[in-house]
């Protein structure tokens, strides 16, 4: 299964709080942290939630 590396780019300080529980949910904590997860329909809607604070990268 195709795998997705994801990094929090932008901070969630600003952002509605289911906002930042979906980037914590994610194992997103720090800023410039990056986490791969598998490809799942679950993950890409947790990061279409998130997208202006995360950058995705395909592997």
């Amino acid at each position: 299964m195709a795998k997705l590396k994801i990094t929090l780019t932008k901070s969630p300080i600003g952002a509605k709080p289911h906002q930042k529980k979906v980037v914590e949910a994610l194992g997103l904590r720090k800023m410039h942290s990056t986490v791969e997860l598998e490809d799942t329909p679950q993950t890409r809607g947790a990061i279409a939630k998130v997208s202006h604070l995360v950058t995705v990268v395909e592997e």
